[in-house]
């Protein structure tokens, strides 16, 4: 019996050419999708750690808070942490119209007001310490919301500081520019559930 051997397909002149498995590229547009839904993901399911914090303060202290909370120094970290969430959104717009000056110094100053954030809280962890300390009800519950808060704030600014040092080599520009706004959704994030945080905290009472 005689065997009939297969010969490689050979394209006739002036057909397009066919594309390669190997040479196939998951379109830009796709990937960005996937990339923002997985952030979103990622922040549903912090919504549901920072939900319990919450929802924890009032179920193991009820409506009792100490007078000695310093009222001042939290409403002033607040409003800086509010102003951050402005500067980080002028920045990732910027980015997106290809403003490399406008972008470096909107990150650099959210950058700024991040680390003041964090050092107002070290000093309100310093004066909690004397009056309520993490052995008792209401400061359990402080230190343990305001120290999970705390590291994502600095998860924030490291993100933050890593687009800010790429910004610097024009890594971003116009249709460019996920680092940004991932980072920048990411932080708006982390100053929505300081919103929710803050009243519960210092002015439920």
């Amino acid at each position: 019996m005689a065997t009939q051997l297969s010969t490689p397909f050979k394209p006739q002149p002036g057909a397009p050419a066919q594309p390669q498995m190997g040479a196939l590229e998951w379109p830009k547009h796709n990937r960005l999708t996937m990339n923002r839904l997985g952030l979103w993901l990622f922040l549903l399911s912090e919504t549901f750690l920072f939900g319990a914090l919450i929802s924890s303060r009032f179920f193991l202290q009820g409506l009792e808070r100490p007078e000695s909370l310093n009222q001042l120094l939290g409403l002033g970290i607040t409003m800086v942490l509010l102003w951050s969430s402005l500067s980080a959104y002028r920045a990732e717009m910027a980015a997106a119209h290809g403003d490399q000056t406008r972008f470096k110094r909107n990150i650099l100053i959210t950058l700024v007001l991040g680390i003041v954030f964090v050092v107002g809280v070290g000093i309100e962890w310093k004066e909690a310490f004397a009056h309520f300390p993490p052995s008792t009800g209401f400061g359990t519950l402080f230190f343990t919301m305001t120290g999970i808060h705390a590291f994502h704030v600095i998860s924030g600014l490291i993100a933050l500081a890593v687009i800010y040092g790429m910004g610097r080599n024009g890594r971003f520009g116009k249709g460019n520019y996920w680092g940004v706004e991932g980072s920048v959704k990411y932080w708006h994030f982390v100053d929505v559930a300081w919103v929710f945080i803050y009243p519960v905290l210092y002015l439920v009472n």
